[in-house]
């Protein structure tokens, strides 16, 4: 009788693989970097700063093997510059894909200019489809029936429901991350037989650049919107990417995961919403 082993190295080992996490270079893209490196994984790392990409390698090479591209996933040469070079380093296959660089813009409706709303879908949401649908090919080499590569894509829970503790009107932000999560779907079921899965994660506030000004003024807002009445830690999103990314994730796909203390559920009357 053969023992199956479900031991946390078996289940959740990621040793021997590689990702690309676009974003890399500051907020949750780096947190997600970090957590990979430590589990073993050699990490790509894009961003369009040079500058603030040179100084997260810096940071994250001292964790694992770590690899900065400089680029704007919104540019198609910069895209098609990211490809190549990573199937000159990775010809093999690359097992992970984390979708992460974004954008915001927040205005009142009637200030809301129409090269901000382009932005934001642009990046949000263009991008990752261009990208993905650019590295299929170098997914598909790494992923199996019993391992597939990932897919994963970094929503929010604005896409979820509509933001409102904030105060400050996102549109584009808002229609790019439900739209994303639907797209997640849409790429779940086209590549599932190339034995790519593709999910979301739809963080809540953590801190990050994104974030700061967010927390900066409305922080007690945020924290009451929670039924934990907090905002989130970088382990709790790492130890997502890692559940996805591992051979427990193998079956989850096509799915859109909350990340939130439960704040995307717990919509009511709050004194500040008045």
């Amino acid at each position: 009788m053969v023992l199956e082993d479900y031991s946390i190295d078996s289940l959740f080992g990621l040793k021997g693989k590689t990702a690309l996490i676009t974003g890399g270079s500051s907020g949750l893209g780096k947190t997600m970097a970090r957590g990979l490196l430590q589990n073993g994984v050699k990490v790509y790392i894009s961003s369009r700063n040079k500058k603030k990409c040179d100084q997260a390698l810096s940071e994250l090479k001292e964790y694992g093997d770590c690899v900065a591209i400089c680029g704007d996933v919104t540019n198609s040469d910069h895209r098609k510059n990211l490809v190549n070079k990573l199937v000159d380093s990775e010809g093999d296959g690359l097992s992970i894909l984390i979708n992460n660089a974004g954008t915001n813009w927040g205005a009142k409706l009637e200030d809301y200019p129409d090269e901000g709303f382009e932005k934001v879908i642009d990046t949000n949401l263009n991008a990752v489809f261009s990208l993905t649908r650019d590295l299929v090919s170098l997914l598909k080499k790494a992923g199996t029936v019993s391992d597939p590569a990932r897919v994963i894509n970094i929503g929010s829970i604005d896409g979820l429901q509509v933001p409102v503790v904030q105060r400050v009107p996102t549109f584009a932000y808002s229609a790019s991350k439900a739209a994303l999560h639907h797209l997640t779907r849409v790429f779940a079921v086209d590549l599932a037989n190339k034995n790519i899965t593709v999910n979301a994660i739809a963080p809540g506030f953590f801190e990050s650049k994104m974030t700061d000004h967010v927390l900066a003024q409305y922080k007690k807002d945020i924290e009451a919107d929670s039924p934990l009445n907090r905002i989130g830690k970088p382990e709790e999103i790492i130890g997502v990417v890692i559940y996805l990314a591992s051979k427990a994730g193998a079956y989850t796909n096509g799915s859109v995961i909350p990340v939130d203390g439960g704040s995307s559920i717990s919509k009511g009357a709050k004194p500040w919403m008045s």
